[in-house]
């Protein structure tokens, strides 16, 4: 199949540009261009692309706008191209909620310091979403009705003091399994858990996708939700900081960028910076974040498999890891680690991803405790039904 690609901006040089690159790949085609979003409309109605790459700031119709009337009259994938600034961020997201499925860097070393490298991951993102992507345009918001943006502060002074440690001794011990098949077809393996008391944490990783469906996710939770909750989205350093303020401002539990030294608390969700790695680690009685420099040659940053093995080395098995829509494979690892010490597994199914990269790679393992839809994954982890 080849993937056709409508490219919508303002600047001749930048179509010129991504047109190059795109054609450079014999399973894509550049079907044609627009210099503004009134214009991407309409070419969009008449050549029904595959995928549509948009940019933000344009005249006439701008991007986001753009985006809302191709996704009420036309439904297809769309790449958005962002500066990596705060009102970047900010734009990005609004598009992401009006129906974009994903977004790269506009300048090309923002995505890597080898173009060649930065050409690729263009090539590579493009070929994904207009392949698995428009399935995901057909169903409805996964935001439930009820959401509205919550005026809360937070500060780490704030929060509230924990009377024990979140983990005790005999921590790493192993719980039986059962066997039988998800709706995917793929093999999921249960085991005997009872809910929240099980657990120390929750730990989430997610890719493509994954900004509107943590929103999903983390707006099913009860504001005294009772466990720590660890975020690893692949994600610029420049937008995490705009993108844990908006997940904080739409959730009832509080949601805060981690940093370094922070102490994990119940009911707190932490956002791995862009472009650092998270750990966790013990530090007496308290369990903390360390933010960390990524190793030379790291594909992700942050990475879920980073997070997930720290995650097993403090908790062990009382753990429970999601891994929803994205690219790849990241965090296969890390949740065999976590699976081998009796931690709970969730992936979330391919009719509900953007991509179902990383959620297959851990159904394809045969480590999922479950295979849930997203609004599932949201419903069960709020009724503290794991």
């Amino acid at each position: 199949m080849t993937i056709k690609v409508l490219i919508v901006d303002d600047s001749g040089f930048f179509r010129r540009r991504i047109a190059d690159i795109l054609n450079g790949d014999s399973q894509i085609e550049v079907i044609d261009t627009a210099e503004n979003g009134l214009i991407a409309v309409e070419k969009t109605l008449k050549l029904k692309p595959d995928v549509v790459t948009m940019d933000i700031e344009m005249p006439v119709m701008d991007g986001i706008t753009a985006v809302k009337r191709i996704m009420a009259v036309a439904p297809v994938p769309i790449l958005m191209f962002s500066s990596l600034t705060t009102e970047g961020a900010k734009a990005t997201f609004e598009a992401l909620e009006a129906g974009a499925v994903d977004y790269l860097p506009k300048r090309f070393e923002d995505i890597s310091s080898d173009h060649n490298l930065a050409k690729q991951m263009l090539r590579d993102k493009v070929r994904e979403i207009g392949l698995h992507g428009r399935k995901a345009l057909l169903k409805p918001s996964p935001l439930p009705n009820h959401v509205k943006v919550i005026e809360k502060k937070f500060s780490d002074a704030s929060v509230r003091k924990i009377p024990e440690p979140l983990v005790k001794e005999s921590s790493k011990s192993t719980h039986p399994q059962s066997l039988e098949k998800s709706t995917d077809g793929m093999k999921v393996v249960h085991s005997s858990w009872h809910g929240l008391n099980d657990i120390s944490a929750v730990a989430i990783g997610t890719s493509t996708g994954g900004p509107v469906a943590l929103q999903s996710v983390l707006t099913h939770l009860p504001e005294k939700f009772s466990k720590p909750i660890l975020l690893v989205q692949h994600m610029p350093g420049a937008f995490t900081t705009a993108f844990a303020q908006r997940l904080n401002q739409i959730s009832k539990i509080q949601v805060k960028e981690a940093a370094d030294g922070d102490v994990l608390h119940p009911g707190i969700a932490y956002l791995a910076p862009g472009g650092k790695q998270m750990r966790i680690q013990k530090r007496g009685m308290e369990t903390v974040i360390k933010i960390e420099e990524s190793a030379p040659g790291m594909t992700y940053k942050p990475s879920v498999d980073v997070t997930f093995n720290s995650v097993a080395e403090v908790f062990g098995g009382r753990v429970l890891a999601i891994v929803l829509t994205g690219m790849g494979a990241d965090g296969r690892e890390g949740a065999k680690k976590l699976k081998s010490l009796g931690a709970q597994i969730w992936a979330q199914d391919q009719a509900t991803c953007v991509v179902y990269g990383m959620p297959a790679a851990i159904a394809q393992a045969g480590i999922a405790d479950n295979i849930l839809s997203l609004q599932e994954i949201g419903e069960k982890l709020s009724q503290g039904n794991i």
